[in-house]
């Protein structure tokens, strides 16, 4: 018997879905195979705004092979879907608001013929005047894009009458106008950020059937599908119960697969064909042209500090580009963008977001919704302030930064506060101080540092743990987990709080039916909620399992503990192997927890520090990332192997966001529809990467004490890149990426 714990929290356990992917075996949406699938291709809009005037489909639905084609007007009136702003049509109803939405879908044989019968389609529109830019969609005379809004469910804020700007959303504390007064300096810059794709591997794609009794079946890379079960309940006007998703492997989410898409759609394309199944996929070009990527932004923020270095006022005003729709937000607007705010000692801050309306593609969630784009605002300011009051920006913010129990500007007080530790270690990793080189090319070398905080996410997770007769223990999850390693979380924890080695803990994932309700994957929450459900879960088989000791043995339930395979008396040491106890039955023990953390949860944050170097050519404008060091500060760490692939993995989305990527639009029209024009990093472009972990256990949340890592490591990054920047040239580049052109320009006015 093993009677000892082998710890498998802290150890790097392979992934569980691992060989699968490597293999093969993984069952991806597009892999499902059904009996009589058919395929469906959309009519995309060539429109950044116009009135559908008449759809023609007589030479579409002629053609051999073709079973259906549907349009706005085969469907009810209004039907939209939302996250939580119920306002994206499922098909477009009389107008189109941006290049590439859907008119009408084919459902076809395959998907060459379907994409045929496309071409046949003919529609007449009457373009309208668009609107591309939202500080000018903003202006009381622009062109409404949702003359309906304020009859639209799920607003933030009710709008008294029609505008664009579809939210405003303050976080503040004190007086930021008062607070202007006692500054000696006010520092007002601008900086803005482009819209950018997830650049997952896996597009969209579904599978849909509806049986002849109404019910629904669902195969679709979505990770939160509770939630997105109860979004297309409410657009179709069906109960959730009737909509059953089965669990498929995911190809990569980082935020933006948590949307129902074209799910609800597929419902009326299914029972058009007759309640056949119908397959719909996005080719890339789809995917640029028309999927839900990171806001676009502009942030005006302004300072004021003493001469001394104290900061005494900061207020910034943040315009996010939402695109032709908000339903994409499960709030509404993107709570990341409080991070402008800042973990300084600040008494008045006021941060102020409006998401606006305009006829381009609709964005949602990336990687730390609006945190990337409020930490580079921020943190570029912090450095301009140092420049301006002559202080090394580092000094800077190590004397403005909070500390333990100390309100940051927005009046977070985190408990075990360690800021100043994390940004100690990441200068002391990356020889911040030491002297720059000197290269033979005649590029500037440059550094420069940015800080960044997040919370464990919140949210609700379930888990039903069995205690098999065999031995074997098995956790049925509702969780779809889109790469991240979220099962092997849920095993390491099931295991730990067995005394197993993890591979004797099974994850079986469930279809929607077997739990109420699950928040899905996203927001940093899983391995906080979800570590708590599966030691809930485990304990209440424990329990179980305790009783049914008292009943066959007489033990005392209260007395008993479980030590790996040992079921043993605490009182008077005895012991035997709980599958012997389970064999006398024949039947296992199980144990089903729900956990639910909310926003007024356990206040605990991690830190992320980061310093780039970088080599700046000042006769081309060219940078070279050199190096990137990044400090975390974390709790106990379950998988290391896993926590470190985030670290790597945001690492590298924060440097593209930093120095590549942008969806290039001209006039609402996306420009750079395929990766040879939106460039992402590959192997060329990692740098030197170091990390610096401040593990400490018993400053986290949950039975294990952890902290989130899942979007931190991306936020900081493009800010210290420009920093490094602004510190090899002297030229301060405040819209992102920061690219070789924009340095040049800087350098040659």
């Amino acid at each position: 018997m093993t009677t000892e714990a082998p710890h498998a929290v802290g150890a790097p356990v392979p992934r569980v879905d691992g060989p699968g992917k490597v293999t093969g075996d993984a069952s991806y949406a597009a892999d499902v195979p059904a009996e009589g699938t058919l395929w469906a291709k959309p009519l995309r809009s060539p429109h950044a705004h116009a009135r559908v005037l008449s759809i023609d489909t007589a030479r579409a639905r002629a053609l051999p092979g073709v079973h259906a084609v549907v349009t706005g007007d085969d469907l009810p009136p209004n039907s939209k879907w939302g996250r939580k702003t119920v306002d994206v049509p499922l098909l477009a109803q009389g107008l189109v608001r941006f290049p590439g939405e859907q008119v009408a879908v084919v459902v076809a044989d395959d998907e060459e013929t379907a994409e045929r019968a496309v071409a046949l389609i003919d529609v007449v529109y009457e373009e309208l005047e668009a609107v591309i830019d939202p500080e000018k969609a903003m202006l009381p005379d622009a062109p409404l894009i949702h003359p309906d809004v304020v009859t639209y469910d799920g607003l933030v804020n009710p709008l008294d009458e029609p505008s664009n700007v579809v939210c405003r959303f303050e976080w503040s504390k004190g007086d930021v106008e008062e607070g202007f007064k006692d500054a000696e300096l006010i520092v007002e810059n601008t900086y803005t950020t482009p819209k950018v794709h997830q650049g997952y591997i896996e597009t969209h794609n579904q599978l849909v059937q509806v049986e002849p009794d109404g019910r629904m079946h669902v195969w679709a890379p979505n990770k939160a599908p509770y939630t997105t079960r109860g979004q297309i309940a409410k657009a179709l006007d069906i109960p959730k119960e009737q909509i059953v998703f089965h669990p498929v492997t995911i190809g990569g989410d980082f935020g933006g697969k948590g949307s129902p898409m074209n799910i609800p759609l597929g419902y009326y394309l299914s029972k058009a064909a007759g309640g056949r199944p119908v397959r719909m996929a996005l080719d890339y070009t789809e995917e640029l042209l028309a999927g839900n990527p990171r806001h676009g932004s502009r942030m005006t923020v302004r300072t004021g500090v003493k001469r001394d270095g104290t900061i005494v006022a900061h207020d910034v005003r943040i315009v996010f580009d939402s695109g032709a729709y908000a339903g994409f937000k499960p709030a509404g607007h993107l709570g990341g963008a409080s991070g402008a705010g800042g973990p300084y000692r600040v008494p008045h801050v006021r941060v102020t977001e409006y998401m606006v309306y305009t006829n381009t593609v609709p964005c949602g969630h990336m990687r730390g919704p609006g945190e990337p784009q409020g930490v580079f605002a921020l943190e570029s300011q912090i450095d301009e302030i140092a420049s301006a009051i002559g202080m090394d920006p580092i000094e800077f913010r190590l004397m403005n930064l909070v500390a333990d129990r100390e309100p940051t500007g927005l009046g977070h007080v985190f408990e075990q506060n360690r800021s100043d530790e994390t940004v100690r270690a990441a200068i002391k990793a990356a020889g911040y101080n030491t002297p720059k080189a000197t290269l033979p090319s005649g590029a500037k070398v440059g550094r420069g540092i940015a800080i960044g905080e997040r919370s464990p996410g919140s949210g609700q997770n379930s888990a039903r743990v069995s205690l098999e007769p065999d031995g074997s223990v098995v956790v049925h999850t509702p969780l779809f987990e889109q790469g991240a390693g979220a099962y092997t979380v849920v095993q390491q924890i099931t295991a730990e709080t067995m005394g197993l080695p993890a591979d004797r803990v099974r994850i079986v994932v469930e279809e929607t039916g077997m739990f109420e309700s699950d928040s899905g994957v996203g927001g940093s929450r899983v391995t906080n909620v979800g570590s708590i459900a599966a030691d809930l879960a485990v304990k209440g088989a424990q329990a179980e399992l305790f009783k049914l000791a008292a009943e066959l043995d007489n033990w005392p339930e209260e007395q008993l503990k479980v030590e790996g395979d040992a079921l043993v008396r605490t009182d008077t040491g005895e012991s035997q192997p709980w599958t012997a106890l389970l064999a006398r039955t024949g039947e296992a023990v199980t144990g089903e927890a729900t956990a639910t953390v909310g926003r007024d949860g356990p206040h605990v944050t991690g830190y992320t520090a980061q310093i780039a170097e970088v080599a700046v050519d000042p006769e081309t404008g060219r940078v070279q990332l050199l190096k990137l060091t990044t400090a975390h500060d974390t709790g106990r760490i379950v998988n290391p192997m896993g926590h470190q692939g985030q670290i790597n993995g945001g690492a590298m989305m924060g440097i593209g966001y930093g120095l590549l990527e942008e969806l290039v639009a001209e006039d609402g029209h996306i420009s750079t529809l395929s990766f040879a024009d939106f460039k992402i990093p590959n192997i060329a472009d990692i740098p030197e990467l170091e990390t610096v972990i401040l593990e400490t256990e018993g400053t986290g949340v949950g039975p294990y004490n952890i902290k989130a890592i899942g979007e931190s490591p991306n936020a900081p990054t493009a800010a210290a890149i420009a920093n490094a920047v602004a510190d090899a040239v002297g030229v301060r580049i405040r819209d992102l990426p920061v690219t070789a052109e924009k340095v040049y320009a800087a350098l040659h006015p």
